[in-house]
C-alpha cells in the first residue's frame, strides 16, 4: 500500500499517525498549531475528523446531551468543531508544508465529498463505520486506500467490510483498536495484530492507552501502522484528552519505534558475535589461579583454586578437571595455572 509518498506494509517503516480529532476544540489556530507540533515530534501523518453535524446524526442520537459548559448538547459541540472547506484546504496545505501526510476521517457522505475536494491520499474510517457498507463502497470508489479501525467489530463484520471494499475495487489496512478511553492494558488486544494478517493487508494499532508502551509493543510485533491521539497538555478540554499522548510522549514514541525497527532489521548471529569478541572474552573471562601459596607435591582441593581475570590461563570452565591433581612445582598466590604445573 502507498499513502502519499509512504510505502506501508511489511518491510517498510511503521507509518505513525498523530490523531488530533477534536483536540483543537473548534479553534482553527490551534488546529494549525497541532500540525507544527506533530511534525516536530516526528509523526508521518496528522489526522483530524470532519464532522458535519446535520449530515451524520438525527435528534435521536444518544450523544445529544449536555456535554460542556460551552455547548448545550453534543450536537452543538459537533457544530462548533466544523471548519469551512476553505479552512480544510488551508490545513491540508500547511500539513504538506510541514512534511506531513494530511488525513481526516469523514463521518458522512457529505464529509467525504468535501474531503475529496480537499484531496485525501487515504481514508481513515472510525470503528463506528465498519458496518456502514454503502459508506465503505463510496470510499473505495475513490481509488484511495482505506485505513479501517476495528474497535467495535467482530471478525465476521470485518469479513463483510473488507469484502465490500475489495468488490468495489478498493484496498485497505486494518487497525486493531479497542473502543475504551483510556484503554487499559488488559483490553489492548495486541494478540489480534497477527490475527489480522489473514486479511492479506497491512495491519496496525489504533491506540487509546495514553502511554507509549502499547505503540512500542505493536512496533516490536511488526505493526505497519500506528495511530495515537495527541493533546497539547493533560489539562486541555476535550473527550480524548485522557486517551492522548503529550508532545513529549509522542516524540519518545516515534524515537522508540524507529529504534525498534533498526534493531529488528539487523538480526544478530549469536555464534558469530561471540567469535568476534575474543579480546573481550579474554579480558573479562576468568582463569584458574592459586588461592594461596601452594607447595610442590600438593594435591588440589576446592579451597586451593581461585577464579580470577584475565582468561589467559586454564579456563574457569575446567575447574573440575583440575581438582585432585598434584602440583609438580610450587605455586605462589594468584599464579595462573598451566598444564606445566601438574604432574
Amino acid at each position: 500500500m502507498k499513502i502519499a509518498d509512504h510505502h506501508v506494509g511489511p518491510g517498510h517503516p511503521c507509518f505513525v499517525i498523530a490523531e488530533i480529532a477534536q483536540a483543537h476544540d473548534g479553534s482553527l489556530g490551534t488546529a494549525h498549531a497541532f500540525i507544527d507540533v506533530a511534525a516536530r515530534c516526528g509523526a508521518d501523518a496528522i489526522k483530524f475528523q470532519t464532522h458535519i453535524a446535520a449530515a451524520e446524526s438525527t435528534p435521536g442520537e444518544p450523544f445529544r446531551v449536555k456535554f460542556s459548559r460551552q455547548d448545550a448538547s453534543r450536537y452543538d459541540y459537533w457544530q462548533r468543531m466544523e471548519f469551512t472547506e476553505e479552512q480544510w484546504h488551508g490545513l491540508a496545505e500547511h500539513a504538506a508544508e510541514a512534511g506531513l501526510v494530511f488525513l481526516s476521517s469523514a463521518f458522512s457522505m457529505e464529509a467525504v465529498s468535501l474531503l475529496e475536494r480537499v484531496g485525501m491520499p487515504a481514508w481513515k474510517v472510525g470503528s463506528g463505520e465498519v458496518t456502514n457498507l454503502p459508506f465503505l463502497e463510496r470510499l473505495a470508489a475513490t481509488g484511495k486506500p482505506i485505513l479501517l479501525s476495528s474497535g467495535m467489530s467482530s471478525f465476521a463484520e470485518l469479513d463483510s467490510a473488507t469484502q465490500a471494499i475489495r468488490q468495489a475495487g478498493g484496498s485497505f489496512a486494518l487497525f486493531q483498536c479497542t473502543t475504551s478511553y483510556p484503554c487499559p492494558p488488559e483490553k489492548l488486544g495486541l494478540n489480534v495484530l497477527p490475527q489480522l494478517r489473514r486479511f492479506g493487508a497491512p495491519v496496525g494499532l489504533s491506540d487509546h492507552s495514553a502511554t507509549i508502551y502499547a505503540g512500542l509493543a505493536a512496533a516490536t510485533l511488526g505493526a505497519d501502522l500506528l495511530e495515537v491521539h495527541l493533546t497539547m497538555t493533560r489539562d486541555a478540554f476535550g473527550p480524548d484528552v485522557t486517551s492522548s499522548l503529550t508532545p513529549d510522549q509522542l516524540t519518545d514514541l516515534v524515537e522508540g519505534v524507529r529504534f525498534i525497527e533498526r534493531a529488528l532489521a539487523h538480526p544478530v548471529d549469536k555464534d558469530a558475535l561471540s567469535e568476534s569478541m575474543g579480546d573481550l572474552k579474554t579480558m573479562f573471562g576468568k582463569s584458574l589461579v592459586a588461592a594461596r601459596d601452594l607447595p610442590a607435591g600438593h594435591t588440589l582441593t576446592n579451597d586451593d583454586i581461585g577464579l580470577k581475570k584475565p582468561a589467559t590461563g586454564i579456563p574457569a570452565a575446567r575447574f573440575r578437571e583440575v581438582l585432585g591433581r598434584t602440583l609438580k612445582t610450587a605455586c605462589a598466590h594468584d599464579h595462573r595455572f598451566t598444564e606445566n604445573d601438574f604432574e
